[in-house]
């Protein structure tokens, strides 16, 4: 029995010991939330008071206002070149249409379009059976001319016969001579072939199709004897000249290489306002006509220039400026602006090249605020 009550009592201890703590926990806790409350009513104080205070007083404003968390950049002295950049295409000065010389049937066609060839090999035969026969015939008169010419050569060297009748003999074998001679020209040229190295582009007859002289039969470009040719701005004339260096980057091969302005044109066209410009191209294995380019052309330089990101570069109605840090503070400072190329920007006047610029935050900062420079 003793026991029983023993364990009751503990149980009851317990109990109120318990509800003690609740209601201490219960206390801070209304405790916290009211000072929470004083503390906010505070602050609100606070600020309104800053807020007042600034109002008369800018300096205590500067000072006391929050730091904002920036990085730098810092602005670059050295070398700047400008390039005007242009779209070209490659051509070739061996871009011919190969045309027929006789009339006649396409006998044989042995090129095909893209095919690689040497100078002197043969595309493509015309039927010539026509002009063997002729020749056929006048070398069988040319025999007998011949031999009518000897005798009669032989009679006026013994002073027998008459002037005439041996510059007769003389004048017809000659004469065939010639007739044979045009003849083979002739057969000759039934036999197709091309003119200097180089690739097939166009195939434009057909196996047993009938040609004439001037029919074009294929459309025939050189491997060598390549250049670009693009449209410049007329706003750069006098800008780009013969023997400029020129950077030329071909985009579906990924190739760069330098070389130079061959020639510029001397007429502005009308529909475009842009005069050509040709560019010498060194002879790759690569490089096909048509194949596009991008022709970068250096117009300006300087050895010494102060150059900035673009994007820093902000504007007011007085004009363009940047913010620099000094002393933990964004300061405006006020820039002339030079030549841009892609994202660069030449700084004539502001800047001396060794400022550290503000970044990003940027356009968070104001004239004479405070700021804090993250780690980068």
């Amino acid at each position: 029995m003793k026991t029983y009550f023993q364990l009751l009592t503990a149980a009851l201890i317990l109990l109120v010991a318990s509800c003690g703590q609740k209601d201490e926990l219960a206390a801070k806790k209304e405790e916290l939330e009211s000072k929470k409350k004083e503390a906010a009513a505070l602050r609100v104080s606070i600020e309104e008071l800053e807020k007042n205070i600034a109002e008369m007083d800018p300096d205590f404003a500067r000072e006391n206002r929050k730091s904002i968390l920036i990085t730098t950049k810092e602005a670059k002295l050295g070398q700047f070149d400008h390039f005007v950049e242009v779209t070209g295409s490659v051509l070739s000065k061996k871009n011919v249409s190969i045309s027929g010389e006789v009339s006649g049937r396409v006998q044989e066609v042995m090129a095909v379009e893209g095919m690689q060839v040497k100078a002197g090999q043969p595309l493509a035969r015309i039927d010539a059976e026509s002009i063997q026969r002729n020749i056929e015939e006048v070398e069988k008169q040319l025999e007998l001319a011949s031999t009518i010419f000897e005798k009669q050569e032989r009679l006026w060297n013994q002073q027998i016969g008459t002037e005439l009748q041996f510059l007769e003999a003389k004048n017809r074998k000659e004469t065939l001579e010639k007739n044979l001679a045009g003849l083979k020209t002739q057969e000759s040229r039934t036999v197709i072939r091309a003119p200097f190295s180089g690739t097939v582009e166009t195939v434009l007859i057909r196996l047993g199709e009938l040609v004439q002289p001037g029919t074009p039969m294929f459309q025939f470009v050189g491997d060598s004897d390549l250049f670009i040719e693009a449209d410049v701005s007329e706003r750069y004339i006098g800008v780009v000249s013969r023997g400029d260096s020129v950077e030329i980057t071909f985009p579906s091969i990924n190739e760069t290489l330098r070389t130079k302005v061959s020639a510029v044109g001397a007429i502005i066209n009308p529909n475009n306002r842009t005069f050509k410009v040709e560019v010498f191209l060194p002879r790759m294995a690569n490089v096909k006509p048509n194949m596009i380019s991008v022709l970068r052309i250096k117009d300006y330089e300087s050895e010494n220039a102060v150059t900035v990101p673009n994007y820093l570069i902000l504007q007011d109605t007085r004009g363009d400026y940047v913010f620099v840090v000094e002393d933990g503070h964004s300061v405006k400072r006020y820039v002339e602006r030079g030549r841009t190329y892609r994202d660069i920007t030449e700084i004539k006047d502001g800047l001396s090249g060794n400022e550290v610029l503000v970044d990003k935050g940027f356009r968070e900062v104001g004239d004479g605020f405070n700021v804090n420079i993250a780690q980068q």
